[in-house]
């Protein structure tokens, strides 16, 4: 846990203008995936049967983690898990965890949103996507009931936790792209509800279709990023690290 602790420590000190940047950054990149999504659901729409659809948008989707994951750059849903662990040892506090957790969210979202954006704008107008391709990804996110999207959220973000906790422990770019291919990909396949792919998903509907509104977009975010935080929190950080600490004064 010693990597953990440490990357944890370097993260909760960042300054807050370099944080800014970089969860800017991966808010951007991470609209990758989506893109991919709508351009593969538009391309394959009454070609490939809907099983092959969903595993295909699954893989691509994986592509913005991987952009995420092997630039470096600063992702909400990581720092659930690896920033709380120097909080946990008493090497950090509250406030610390507050400040990294605020400035890289909001920046996630903000660059999430202008991505979304484009795509709506220029996807269509380029012949990648269809407009009704915005709508499928988006629809599934915000049309399920507050306690089915919360325990789909509290299972991306425990994916999430495990992902960015493995990371640490895994030699070479090569290794590093399966881990992170292999665990998106599970929470792509199963459409469950990550706080920042998925705020480029539901904005894009948002943008495409009147049939999503602003309520439905808040909704989801708010149970969303719950969801997330629980899961990368509790069933990642505070199991593992109560684990090994335990393991230790024994």
């Amino acid at each position: 846990m010693r990597a953990q602790l440490q990357i944890g420590r370097e993260e909760l000190t960042r300054p807050k203008r370099g944080l800014a940047l970089s969860g800017l950054s991966a808010g951007l990149d991470i609209g990758f995936g989506p893109l991919f999504m709508t351009a593969l659901i538009t391309t394959a729409a009454g070609v490939w049967s809907e099983p092959t659809i969903r595993l295909g948008t699954g893989l691509v989707y994986s592509l913005g983690f991987v952009f995420v994951v092997l630039s470096g750059t600063e992702l909400f849903t990581e720092h659930t898990t690896l920033a709380v662990l120097p909080v946990l040892n008493g090497d950090a506090t509250i406030f610390d965890l507050a400040r990294l957790w605020g400035v890289v969210y909001c920046t996630n979202l903000l660059g999430g949103a202008v991505f979304a954006a484009g795509m709506v704008t220029f996807g269509p107008a380029y012949g990648l996507i269809a407009p009704t391709a915005f709508v499928r990804l988006a629809e599934p996110l915000v049309s399920h009931s507050v306690a089915s999207t919360l325990f789909a959220a509290v299972l991306a973000g425990w994916l999430m936790g495990l992902l960015s906790w493995m990371v640490t422990s895994v030699k070479g770019s090569a290794a590093r792209i399966i881990l992170v291919v292999a665990i998106t990909t599970i929470i792509g396949f199963g459409h469950l509800p990550h706080s920042i792919a998925g705020n480029v998903e539901v904005v894009a509907g948002l943008l495409a279709s009147p049939s999503i509104t602003i309520a439905d977009y808040g909704r989801f975010l708010l149970v969303a990023t719950t969801g997330n935080v629980v899961g990368g929190t509790i069933f990642v950080s505070l199991l593992k690290y109560g684990y090994v600490t335990g393991g230790i004064e024994e």
